[in-house]
């Protein structure tokens, strides 16, 4: 199995409320080194995060205490830039399970899809609201239903519906990447091989 899978997912966010959020300052090049996906949480925002002497910067949102979870709520057009995976990859690993926005960038989102990262693509509208709600209280709990395809404010009720890929929307339910994908066909896969060869 790739990832964990993913059904139904409720924790409080993050907020990040800034737009045109590029791949370069998800993880900077100079960190792109590896070629596991581990380790790469530790610079997720390396240049937000810290001061060039490693200190963290206190006004960064991941050096405040006040907001944990495993929802990333982003500005308009999130991971846009170049179509580095390490970006997915560093979300993941730092601890997020779903990234939402207004806009994701295509390359972006597919990288996210394909390692266990949700991007949950809703209205200008009610990504407000949650960046209100979290700002009235940092403890506010969304539910993110892969299986209904909702996300929903849980204080308020408020929901809206997300769409998404259905063969990735398989995948990520069981936890699946590609490679996953065609192992659990394999008695499919041979038995039509077996046809072919008849």
């Amino acid at each position: 199995m790739a990832y964990d899978k993913f059904e139904i997912l409720t924790s409080t966010a993050v907020p990040l409320p800034i737009e045109n959020v590029d791949t370069d300052q998800i993880i900077p090049a100079r960190f792109l080194k590896a070629t596991e996906r581990k380790g790469f949480g530790d610079n997720l925002f390396r240049d937000w995060r810290y001061n060039t002497d490693g200190t963290p910067k206190p006004d960064f949102v991941l050096n405040n205490n006040t907001y944990s979870g495993k929802i990333l709520v982003g500005g308009k057009n999130f991971g846009s830039g170049s179509s580095r995976e390490h970006a997915a990859w560093a979300i993941y690993d730092y601890g997020f399970r779903c990234v939402v926005s207004s806009f994701f960038a295509d390359i972006f989102k597919n990288n996210s899809l394909n390692i266990g990262v949700l991007p949950v693509q809703v209205s200008a509208e009610f990504l407000d609201k949650i960046f209100k709600a979290i700002e009235k209280d940092p403890k506010t709990e969304l539910e993110v239903n892969l299986p209904d395809q909702t996300i929903t404010l849980l204080a308020s009720g408020d929901k809206e519906y997300f769409a998404i890929d259905s063969y990735k929307k398989h995948n990520m339910l069981n936890g699946f990447d590609d490679i996953d994908y065609l192992q659990a066909m394999k008695d499919e896969i041979l038995a039509f091989a077996g046809q072919l060869s008849t």
